[in-house]
């Protein structure tokens, strides 16, 4: 379809003929530095500006050694040395992948934009809770990472299977212990720096609570260890492309089940079903499940030692070395596409842990090539 002629393009047009006007809520300004310095009104503006460094006190802005990837600051000039000239931005968890300056001291001295509200930070005038970063280079979604999927172009079916397989079986591998530390990063609470999510219940919690006593987190196989019975040992039972945070107790609930719709209601997870077979989580990770399904049965082929992980449209599997239900899991993974977090999940994995990444978050199309039927 034209560009010129796309729909919602078109109903505006007509609306305004008619003498509505439409002006949408979440609708933001480009402004300079200087204007967002003067405009701290809590209200949303798109700031455009050179990186300046990164603030770590009111009156501070450091130019190297970062100490993470929690703030830039911004300034109308790319050799602006004055704090007082600068915007400090605070950068949420989605971001810092790709616009934090630990990660990216690339960016300094780089014009980039930014869209949230124009609040204090660091008592100064900053913009917070930003909803999109663009230019310098990144990208508020990380997306296909250049020629990373170059050994896949053009595939389709088991050719693409293979190649994808080659492409994501290069990574570095994590030992039981360290996806503790990996996972309260991964899986790290864009709104709380001190808490986790858990997969299946959604809920945040805080990454103190590690462990496994009443009410803690611990590491669930979202592809349950005993379907190959490869345990926890380093490689699939440590791959952290599965691995998820989850409450001690629905975790036990979940157990080995295999995936499908249906059952009761699962105690301290919301929106989770269960019965003798099969596991649901709530709606909002049925796609995050799927696709981690589809990554393992791609990354472990059975010729590195582990068994050959495969999806089958039945429940029940058992220690084979099989999860179902495929049908489902195409359903869910295309009822919940992957949305800011799991695409922040799949990038942190790829660029601090273990630098390899999940195809199906980047390209969801491959599923139906991969698994036609």
């Amino acid at each position: 379809m034209s560009r010129l002629f796309r729909p919602a393009l078109l109903v505006t047009a007509v609306l305004a003929l008619l003498g509505f006007g439409i002006t949408p809520s979440n609708a933001a300004t480009t402004i300079t530095v200087a204007t967002a310095i003067g405009r701290q009104d809590n209200s949303t503006a798109s700031v455009s500006g050179y990186v300046v460094g990164q603030p770590t006190a009111t009156s501070t802005v450091v130019r190297s050694n970062f100490p993470n990837d929690y703030a830039l600051a911004l300034a109308d000039s790319a050799a602006q040395t004055s704090t007082s000239a600068m915007l400090y931005v605070q950068i949420p968890a989605a971001f810092r992948a790709s616009y934090g300056l630990q990660s990216n001291p690339g960016l300094l001295g780089k014009q980039i934009t930014v869209t949230g509200t124009l609040a204090a930070y660091f008592s100064h005038p900053g913009l917070k809770n930003a909803t999109a970063f663009t230019g310098g280079g990144g990208s508020s979604d990380p997306g296909d990472p250049g020629d990373y999927y170059a050994g896949a172009e053009g595939k389709t079916g088991a050719a693409l299977k293979a190649a994808l397989h080659t492409i994501i079986s290069s990574q570095t591998k994590l030992t039981y212990d360290q996806v503790w530390d990996a996972l309260e990063v991964t899986d790290q609470d864009p709104n709380n720096s001190n808490n986790v999510i858990e997969i299946y219940s959604g809920r945040s919690i805080a990454k103190s609570s590690e462990g496994g006593g009443v009410d803690d987190w611990n590491r669930e196989h979202v592809w349950a260890k005993s379907h190959g019975d490869f345990g926890t040992a380093t490689g699939p039972g440590t791959d952290v492309h599965h691995l998820r945070p989850e409450d001690v107790s629905v975790n036990s609930a979940r157990g080995n089940l295999d995936f499908d719709n249906g059952g009761t209601a699962v105690a301290q997870c919301s929106g989770c079903t269960a019965d003798s077979d099969s596991f649901a989580p709530r709606a909002a990770a049925r796609g995050d499940v799927a696709r981690m399904i589809f990554y393992m049965a791609v990354r472990y082929e059975g010729d590195d030692g582990f068994p050959n992980l495969e999806v089958n449209n039945s429940v029940g599997n058992g220690t084979a070395p099989y999860i179902g239900k495929l049908s489902v899991l195409k359903a869910w993974a295309a009822a919940d596409p992957p949305d800011a977090f799991e695409k922040n999940r799949n990038e942190v994995i790829y660029s601090q842990f273990q630098h390899n990444r999940n195809p199906f978050i980047d390209h969801p199309e491959w599923i139906s090539s991969i698994w036609p039927n």
